[in-house]
Parts: C-alpha cells; structure tokens; sequence
C-alpha cells in the first residue's frame, strides 16, 4: 500500500495523485469545463415533484427489514407443568367437560417461524375430550391438543 502522508480519501489515492488526475482533466477538458450550462434544449424541465420522486429511498434487499423485525420478535418457552399442577388440571378439565358451562382455557400456540411460542387465553364451552387424538374439542368444533393446556379456569 502507498504512504498517503495524512491525507488519502476512502480509496487510498494520495493528494499528489489526486492533483495530478485534475491537472489531466483540466489539460483534456479544460475548454468545456468553465462553459456556463445552457440547460435541456430538446424538453421542458422535469417539475420538482417528480424530480424528487427519483431520489426516494428503496429497499435495495426486499424483505430485509420483515427479516430484522422477526428476528426482533420475542417469543415464549413452552412452561412444563409439573405433576401436581397436571393432576389438578386434569381434575378441572373432568369437571368441565359436558358440564355446559364457558370456561377460560389457557394454552400455548407454537410460533410457525420460530422456536417458541406465546400463551393465548381461549373462552369457550368443553363438548368433550377427543383421547385418541389427545385433544381437548370444543363445542365451537375448536380443538385443541391436551399437551398445549397449560391452565383452566
């Protein structure tokens, strides 16, 4: 790499071989250079409003800031339930069943994107308890797997 003595810009290039690159062009071009600019002769001049509709900002990678936002995104761990909360839970979901009564079923929903999920609280009416599907079915035709019920109430 050059020595630049203090003073380059972004590309390395030295003040030396800058100044002797505007000497060149001053040498090749210096007759067209100091001409005043008479304008577009062949169209009227673009209106200000469309002008600036050129230097918009675009989204040079599509999808990229929906890719920062869901990496963003927080999501929950699925909590285990221990054996005395399952138990008691289990006792709950009996009680309810067929019983015609709205209870709050809390229950934990897989994020489709990413590991993890986030508690969501369904209202609804117990119809029964689908076992060899291991769902919980409500009487709205929702179902919902036993092993995603974290709470009733």
């Amino acid at each position: 790499m050059k020595k630049t003595e203090g003073w380059h810009n972004v590309r390395g290039v030295t003040k030396e071989e800058l100044n002797s690159a505007e000497a060149e062009t001053r040498e090749k071009y210096g007759d067209l250079l100091d001409l005043p600019y008479a304008g577009a002769t062949a169209r009227p001049p673009m209106p200000m409003e469309k002008r600036a509709a050129q230097f918009l900002p675009f989204a040079a990678l599509t999808g990229y800031e929906d890719a920062i936002e869901e990496t963003g995104r927080l999501t929950e761990s699925r909590i285990e339930l221990g054996e005395d909360a399952r138990a008691e839970l289990d006792l709950k979901l009996r009680e309810a069943v067929g019983s015609g009564r709205t209870v709050r079923i809390t229950r934990f929903l897989q994020d489709p994107f990413k590991e993890g999920g986030a508690y969501v609280v369904v209202t609804g009416k117990i119809a029964r308890i689908d076992a060899a599907a291991e769902e919980l079915v409500l009487e709205d035709k929702m179902r919902i797997p036993l092993a995603d019920v974290a709470g009733l109430a």
